[in-house]
């Protein structure tokens, strides 16, 4: 069974960075910060992997070390007090770390391009669907943790109605609408709340139609966080067995250009439209199998 962790935070992360960075600037190695500071030196790279938080005297110690400017020392104070702060997700002890540590960092997003292929996008998925999609890809999780599953990913959509919310822009492969998960009137469901999203202010839906043959983008599904800032993005892969993060410029560059791709490929919103109230039809009717 995957271990089971707290979620690390964007702020911690980003905390972990700035520090790492005066120390270079200072041009101190970890064993002259070690005799600097009296910390030992698995203790500072602990600290610069964002793996642990320092005490405030350990943090005082470093930054006089480094002779740190008054600007820096309050950023870097500001961010290690929020890093603190917990996140709604940090009680749900039991989702796997991976999938925790993804839904840490989009509960700090600002944005989120979504493309799927075989699947609703989780942020827009019903609960019987969410329940139906986890029994059916995660078959050896007992009944509890796919209950805990279904409720952290109807908890991640709040994130879409708190008072500044989250913007998603999702773009799913047609395939996805057609597949059957849970049954007819599920699916029925899950295309009206497709639909209901596709006019919230903040959310933005496109179907890629089938007619749209090959595309770039068909090899797999990502999710690119967007964070306030620069150069803090991230993208994340689920897999079978593990989960992907890349924060390379190029790798962010690299799906960020893809999107616009399949964007571009995409039916527009209000061709999207029409694409989603045929397949809740279908769904209705039963016509779903034809082409």
């Amino acid at each position: 069974m995957p271990g089971r962790n707290k979620a690390p935070t964007l702020r911690l992360r980003r905390f972990a960075a700035k520090l790492r960075e005066l120390r270079e600037a200072a041009g101190l190695s970890p064993v002259e910060v070690a005799d600097l500071t009296g910390l030992d030196r698995a203790t500072l790279f602990r600290i610069e992997g964002a793996k642990v938080r320092p005490q405030a005297r350990s943090l005082r110690a470093l930054l006089d070390a480094y002779r740190a400017s008054d600007q820096d020392r309050n950023e870097l104070t500001a961010l290690l007090k929020a890093a603190a702060e917990q996140t709604w997700l940090q009680p749900t002890a039991s989702l796997p770390s991976q999938y925790a540590t993804h839904i840490g960092f989009e509960s700090e997003a600002e944005g989120v391009r979504n493309y799927e292929i075989l699947a609703i996008p989780g942020l827009l998925q019903t609960e019987n669907y969410a329940r139906a999609m986890i029994k059916g890809t995660v078959p050896d999780v007992s009944r509890d943790e796919v209950e805990s599953r279904v409720s952290a990913r109807l908890e991640r959509q709040r994130l879409l109605t708190r008072p500044t919310p989250l913007k998603l822009w999702a773009v799913i492969d047609e395939s996805a609408l057609l597949r059957e998960v849970g049954g007819r009137q599920v699916m029925h469901d899950q295309l009206a709340k497709l639909r209901e999203a596709a006019d919230e202010p903040n959310i933005t839906i496109q179907v890629i139609p089938r007619s749209a043959g090959a595309y770039p983008g068909m090899h797999g599904a990502f999710v690119l966080l967007e964070f306030p800032g620069e150069g803090h993005d991230v993208v994340y892969m689920e897999g079978s067995s593990s989960d992907l993060f890349l924060e390379g410029e190029q790798d962010i560059s690299h799906y960020s250009m893809l999107f616009e791709h399949l964007r571009a490929v995409a039916a527009g919103p209000d061709a999207t439209r029409a694409l989603l109230a045929t397949a809740q039809e279908n769904w209705k009717e039963g016509r779903h199998d034809r082409s």
